[in-house]
């Protein structure tokens, strides 16, 4: 077993996403300072696409093109309808269980779902240290979870986590096929397009506050789709365009490594061993994905 060539397309691709990953980790510094200046998690969500969204047209107007209709943004959308909805039942499983269990579910599930869609669908093989990676990546977002205080909850707060998990799966593999037709920054922008739309269509029926936070709330607010709806997706879709979307969900797990010493940077939160290497078994499970997969291409249009 040898590790992938540093310079190929897929070796970038695979940076990409993990350094796009990495700002998702720090995403969570900023969703805690919307939550305690008085945002929702619905609101935080909605602010984080509208912010976001004049800012990716004003990219896609910079590689010198139109917003480009057909079935890339199709793709684009659904990936931005199932991300809210990851994001909204996810946020609502929290109501009924701990976060850190809600948030195991949710990343540890979600690279299953995709690997196991991608052996069906696009008839992808792994090798045993394919299927070992998998295993490490779930055992290290448990391990993180536990060090986080996850406990088994009531039941309800759980099925909600497996319903955002599902939704995280779609979202990885929509995205994947948006970028399969589309540029970075096309698919970004349909993508928090989508997102927003269906957060719109959310607010409309609860109908929670969307004013009157804490200037704490709104540096998060504007935080959070600058550097992570913004540049942090840029790089994530970017690099998901050249690497195989079990892959790529696995690697988005990485942003587990990186929230513990966020927090423990921005908000006092304490390191703990458990959680460390918990985050070293996650990185171990990605370079065995990375490199134990024989994938064949996906029937798309060529990678932009």
């Amino acid at each position: 077993m040898t590790a992938p060539n540093t310079s190929s397309p897929s070796s970038r691709g695979l940076w990409a996403v993990i350094f796009g990953a990495s700002l998702l980790g720090v995403g969570a510094v900023f969703v805690k300072w919307g939550l305690l200046g008085g945002a929702s998690a619905l609101t935080i969500g909605l602010y984080r696409m509208l912010f976001a969204l004049p800012g990716v047209y004003w990219l896609v107007r910079r590689e010198g093109a139109r917003l480009q209709i057909g079935k890339g943004a199709l793709w684009g959308l659904l990936a931005g309808t199932a991300f809210a909805g990851d994001l909204f039942l996810w946020h609502r499983s929290m109501q009924y269980t701990s976060a850190a269990n809600s948030t195991f579910i949710v990343c540890g599930l979600a690279p299953v779902w995709v690997a196991l869609f991608s052996i069906a669908v696009y008839h992808t093989r792994y090798r045993w240290s394919g299927w070992l990676g998998q295993a490490l990546g779930v055992s290290g977002a448990l391990l993180l979870a536990l060090a986080r205080g996850a406990r088994v909850g009531t039941g309800r707060g759980e099925a909600l986590a497996i319903a955002a998990s599902v939704c995280y799966a779609a979202f990885s593999l929509a995205i994947s096929r948006s970028r399969k037709r589309i540029s970075a920054r096309q698919a970004l922008f349909w993508m928090s397009a989508g997102s927003l739309i269906s957060f719109l269509v959310v607010e409309s029926l609860e109908q929670q506050p969307v004013v009157g936070y804490s200037p704490l709330a709104w540096v998060g607010l504007v935080g959070l789709a600058l550097l992570v709806q913004l540049v942090a997706w840029l790089m994530i879709n970017t690099g998901l365009g050249h690497i195989p979307i079990a892959l790529g969900a696995l690697a988005l797990g990485f942003q587990q490594v990186i929230t513990p010493f966020a927090a423990a940077l921005f908000l006092g939160e304490p390191l703990r061993p458990m959680g460390l290497f918990g985050g070293s078994v996650i990185v171990a499970g990605i370079y065995l994905v990375a490199t134990g997969a024989r994938a064949r291409p996906m029937p798309s249009d060529p990678v932009l």
